[in-house]
């Protein structure tokens, strides 16, 4: 049996890669700051916490790090973990950095140290491009982020490269667009216009917020993302790959596919606050996932406007209207 370790294990992609690589038949660790005792809400919601080892650790911890892949000798590492919203990362640009550029760099260092054959997926993001200005998004596309999440994001990325160069090692990075879930905290905007309309359609509350909803994204469905992080550490050789779904659309969409879905009109509840828009942001970001597609066998299923009404579903599924 193949054993995996999942840093960030308790977030959205690392609840789904946890419960993917168990049905696997993975002997699966799952590394989080929060203790072995803890809750873990989404491992709660997808009935796995029990079949999981849990450690606590601190990837901005370099012996921690060190100390817990000595210990568990994995076949796989999946560096899930950091802090995760761009909005928040311009409150917190030194947190966010630590979280990911740094964290990065010990996990990477740490392999190296013990010279384990231990393969390494670490997850990227679309935010790294930055505006192309219209053109989607190619592995060897310039990257220009606008912010100090996309920057972080940047800085592991180049990280994982330069190791893959210069020490042999297996580590690749997956540049993971937007993909969302029923397991997004409410922080993030898609799942906070996905509450919000539902409390609309319940007549809890009567407006929804929002900043700029001309920004257009990819958006793809989290449990099939999963699947091509697994698929790039079963290559012969790593590489670095775009995952997304290919296809692009606006805000307003989004908005428009989560409030048809309720029956309701969007225009007569949504405006825009100040508040919400970010300092820097991306006008526009598309993405040419060919290359997964092509050497992995791995294609988005699930996008736009389809990852709007799913997370709906999946809301009134649990809630009920």
């Amino acid at each position: 049996m193949k054993k995996a370790l999942i840093f960030g294990v308790s977030g959205q992609d690392g609840a789904f890669l946890a419960r993917f690589l168990l049905q696997k038949n993975y002997v699966v660790i799952g590394a989080s700051r929060a203790g072995p005792a803890d809750v873990h809400d989404n491992l709660q919601r997808l009935h796995i916490r029990d079949r999981l080892e849990m450690v606590s650790v601190s990837m901005e911890d370099a012996e921690q790090v060190e100390a817990v892949i000595n210990a568990h000798a994995p076949d796989e590492v999946y560096n899930l973990s950091g802090q995760s919203s761009v909005a928040r990362s311009f409150d917190i640009p030194g947190e966010t950095y630590a979280s990911i550029g740094t964290a990065t760099l010990n996990l990477l260092e740490a392999v190296r140290i013990l010279q384990l054959p231990v393969k390494i997926f670490n997850a990227g993001s679309g935010d790294c491009f930055g505006d192309l200005r219209g053109r989607p998004a190619k592995e060897t596309s310039v990257l220009h982020p606008v912010s100090p999440y996309g920057s972080a994001k940047v800085a592991a990325l180049r990280h994982t490269d330069t190791h893959r160069q210069a020490y042999g090692m297996f580590a690749c990075t997956g540049i993971l667009f937007n993909h969302e879930s029923w397991l997004r905290p409410e922080r993030f905007v898609t799942q906070k216009i996905v509450h919000t309309a539902c409390s609309i359609a319940r007549g809890r509350c009567h407006e929804l917020l929002l900043g700029n909803t001309a920004v257009i994204r990819d958006w793809g469905w989290a449990p099939e993302y999963v699947e091509a992080m697994w698929l790039m550490l079963q290559q012969p050789e790593p590489a670095d790959y775009i995952i997304a779904t290919g296809t692009s659309i606006s805000l307003a969409d989004f908005v428009d596919a989560v409030f048809t879905r309720l029956d309701l009109d969007w225009k007569q509840y949504v405006r825009t606050d100040p508040r919400f828009v970010r300092p820097a942001d991306i006008g526009a970001l598309y993405a040419d996932p060919s290359k997964a597609y092509r050497e992995l066998g791995w294609k988005a299923r699930t996008a736009g406007r389809d990852v709007a009404r799913q997370m709906v579903d999946a809301h009134l599924s649990k809630k009920g209207i």
